[in-house]
């Protein structure tokens, strides 16, 4: 059948509404882009015109053509074997979109699909199609999906009236001041235009959602949420890390095995809880300083952009600055801590430390008889009001920046045990901390806890548990856990396991 044929009845089979997805997918705003210089304003403009002309024209005409360019390009894309390009990022995008809207052309050639997933050196847990959609993507399609057609029309009228950010667009002149979404799945086009402006113009991005979320206090509750929904209801939910569907992470697990009881324990509770979390899992064994250098110069590879958080736990023998490393050298525990959270490919995504071992030697010890003998080291195991609200200062668009960030934001660092003191162990079941972690994270997986929460409580039961020392005083003492955060928005652990797609070197 000829190829233009095949386009049309593809995109005739596609729904408006799965039309403006697409679209919105497809035009990821964190995409990489090789145009720089003065037409970057026009380039981005480009992009944003099939919404605008659809929203004004209440037609798809121009989504269908720039999705009919998209195929005819991957369709005459020659894979290069070596150099990622533009086109490699896009092809993968828009394939995932496909996947996840349950639309992808029978044409499409999926063995380059495969050739580029290989470019990017990926595993086979790797080629699951969930791993390259975005998860902040994600969170704003439900957005829109939790808005009706008057809720995004009040947003965009909102939008309007702030005269310094529109000035000079011509795609908001092409739409106009007024606009009636109420046309089959306008209500997307318009929505999906308002965000991608926003990101274009440095306003919202992956973690900075306020200017949207202030759009969207604008609008009336009775007629702009679709039933069951509130606006603080879907405010909310912009103020979680996205972190949406397969993979929930890459989750790097650095144990040092030798002279550490348990420790191997202490691996397999790890590597099962970040499965049972949706994780995929990398376990360094006996790390020394050339294993972490190695490691770090792994995770700039550009596949780790498609990560939507990176949890590490790092098990050692350790003093108040230093860690101890399989081959008795040690590295300062601050150097360890600023040096992972300053990759690029994690920027603007969740970062936590699990930084399991000792800090001292200091033991919070307990005397009296009625704790002898007792110890479980052994192997059984918004501002309130418009009063406060107006003597605060009035802090304008004109003096805040999305652009720049500090590389420690967006991390978070717990610690099995406060400065200076002993973090405690079982005889051979590893850390007593990392077996209750482990233990609260798989309880709480189905009830949507945030990881503080979870710190908290883990901070409650650990500071119960009596423990005893293994030299021949015996002394009981009780270890106090805690974390440092440098967290903008909430992480939520998943409500269920995502299950693993089988999937191997071709694309299902």
């Amino acid at each position: 059948m000829d190829e233009v044929i095949q386009v049309t009845q593809w995109l005739s089979s596609i729904t408006p509404r799965k039309k403006a997805k697409l679209f919105f997918f497809t035009t990821h705003a964190d995409a990489p882009s090789p145009m720089v210089g003065s037409n970057d304003v026009d380039t981005r403009e480009e992009t944003q015109l099939p919404l605008a002309t659809t929203v004004a024209l209440h037609n798809f005409k121009n989504i269908d053509e720039f999705l009919k360019k998209k195929v005819n390009t991957f369709s005459c894309y020659n894979v290069i074997e070596n150099e990622i390009t533009k086109t490699d990022y896009e092809y993968l995008r828009f394939y995932s979109a496909c996947k996840y809207l349950d639309v992808v052309p029978p044409f499409l050639d999926l063995e380059k699909i495969s050739a580029i997933q290989n470019k990017f050196e990926m595993t086979d847990e790797e080629r699951d199609y969930r791993l390259l959609l975005d998860s902040a993507d994600l969170v704003l399609e439900k957005v829109c999906d939790s808005l009706k057609p008057a809720g995004v029309s009040q947003m965009w009228t909102a939008l309007r009236k702030d005269r310094n950010l529109i000035r000079g667009v011509k795609t908001i002149d092409i739409i106009g001041f007024f606009v009636d979404p109420n046309p089959t799945r306008i209500k997307e086009c318009l929505f999906f235009f308002i965000v991608r402006f926003l990101q274009k113009a440095d306003k919202i991005n992956r973690v900075n959602t306020n200017r949207l979320e202030r759009l969207i206090a604008q609008c009336d509750e009775s007629s702009s949420c679709e039933e069951g929904k509130t606006i603080d209801f879907i405010i909310d939910s912009l103020r979680f890390y996205p972190t949406e569907l397969y993979p929930f992470g890459f989750c790097l697990i650095m144990c040092v095995i030798e002279g550490r009881d348990g420790a191997m324990q202490e691996i397999e509770k790890t590597m099962e809880i970040s499965r049972h979390l949706g994780m995929i899992t990398h376990t360094e064994k006996n790390p020394t300083k050339e294993t972490i250098e190695l490691v770090k110069k792994e995770l700039m590879k550009p596949k780790y952009q498609f990560y939507s958080s990176f949890p590490c736990w790092f098990m050692s023998h350790g003093d108040s600055n230093s860690m101890v490393l399989a081959d008795g050298e040690t590295i300062e525990r601050e150097w360890f801590l600023t040096s992972f959270p300053d990759i690029s490919t994690f920027q603007l995504k969740p970062k936590v430390f699990f930084m399991v071992s000792c800090r001292g030697a200091n033991k919070f010890s307990l005397k009296g008889d009625e704790f002898e003998g007792q110890s479980a080291t052994c192997d059984y195991y918004d501002i309130g009001s418009a009063l406060i609200r107006n003597r605060m200062l009035d802090i304008t668009d004109s003096v805040r920046d999305i652009s720049y960030v500090q590389p420690m934001m967006d991390t978070l660092v717990a610690y099995s045990t406060i400065l200076d003191h002993l973090s405690g162990r079982a005889n051979t079941h590893g850390s007593i901390y990392v077996d209750r972690a482990c233990v609260l994270m798989s309880e709480n997986i189905s009830r949507g806890r945030s990881l503080t929460e979870i710190l908290e409580h883990l901070s409650q039961d650990l500071h119960e548990i009596l423990q005893e020392t293994m030299d021949e005083d015996r002394i009981v003492y009780k270890q106090a856990c805690h974390y440092d955060s440098f967290f903008r928005k909430t992480l939520k652990l998943p409500y269920t396991r995502h299950p693993k797609e089988d999937v191997h070197s071709a694309p299902q």
